[in-house]
């Protein structure tokens, strides 16, 4: 299913994204090591989501994996312990944003840009929209076209990645179960939003892409051992500007990393 590796000569760079559910709590797991999972997987840049850090907790922690010398990291001020992001970093970015510049939307740390020479990268965590939907409205009227008008914005100077929890199955092979139409990341109006503020603007969805038919899951519930009989969703997403969607080489899942109720994704692009 993967393809080959690339040549030591090919220049590309590797990307890994990840929503931990809690930093804190990964790395105090017995067996766990960023610096093994940097090894294993060679990445250039680390995206993280959901790392539950304040900015006291940052300091602690700013260089995770030795040889990672950038890293950039933002936080809830609204709620702490909640939400936050991250990339972390080999190459050295050319400029760091944090933020939509939207001040109803940043309060809760869930966005992170990196640019570099030949790209624009964001690392983001879309808003669940909750229990009872509550948030449902706020997430496909006002945080997707937000975010989406702002992806464009960037596009103009460079080609622009997408990576993270995006919170949303956008297709029924992307959920185990696609009975419940009401089950937040899996309704009509989500879905929707998905296509018309990202795909339909031009971005491409790189794994199904790579593997139009395959059954591939990023999140699965603690509950019920979902994991384990392989009831889960595909939440994570690396979508990339239709500019630059023939140069990746490599989009996919990473189903064997434990220690979140989600796993990590990958992506190899040439340059």
């Amino acid at each position: 299913m993967r393809p080959p590796i690339l040549s030591r000569d090919t220049k590309c760079v590797k990307l890994l994204s990840w929503n931990v559910n809690g930093l804190r709590a990964l790395l105090k797991l017995d067996g766990f090591s960023a610096l093994e999972l940097a090894q294993r997987e060679d990445f250039d840049i680390l995206c993280l989501q959901e790392t539950k850090l304040q900015d006291k907790d940052v300091e602690k922690i700013a260089c995770l994996i030795d040889g990672y010398q950038n890293s950039f990291w933002t936080c809830s001020t609204s709620k702490l312990g909640y939400s936050g992001a991250a990339i972390i970093s080999r190459i050295k970015p050319l400029s760091v944003k944090y933020g939509l510049g939207i001040e109803d939307h940043d309060s809760e740390g869930r966005l992170v840009t990196a640019e570099f020479d030949s790209f624009y990268l964001v690392c983001g965590y879309v808003p669940n929209s909750g229990d009872g939907l509550k948030r449902l409205s706020y997430r496909t009227t006002e945080w997707d076209v937000s975010l989406s008008n702002y992806l464009k914005e960037l596009e103009k100077s460079k080609p622009v990645i997408l990576t993270g929890d995006l919170n949303c199955a956008h297709q029924e092979i992307d959920i185990y179960n696609p009975g419940n139409k009401r089950s937040a990341g899996f309704t009509i109006e989500e879905r929707e939003s998905f296509e018309k503020n990202f795909l339909s603007k031009g971005f491409v969805d790189t794994f199904r892409k790579q593997h139009p038919g395959v059954v591939g899951y990023t999140y699965w519930g603690f509950r019920h051992g979902l994991r384990k009989t392989n009831k889960g969703w595909r939440l994570d997403y690396f979508l990339v500007s239709e500019s630059i969607a023939d140069q990746v080489h490599d989009s996919y899942i990473v189903p064997d990393v434990h220690g979140s109720d989600h796993c990590p994704i990958g992506l190899v692009l040439k340059l």
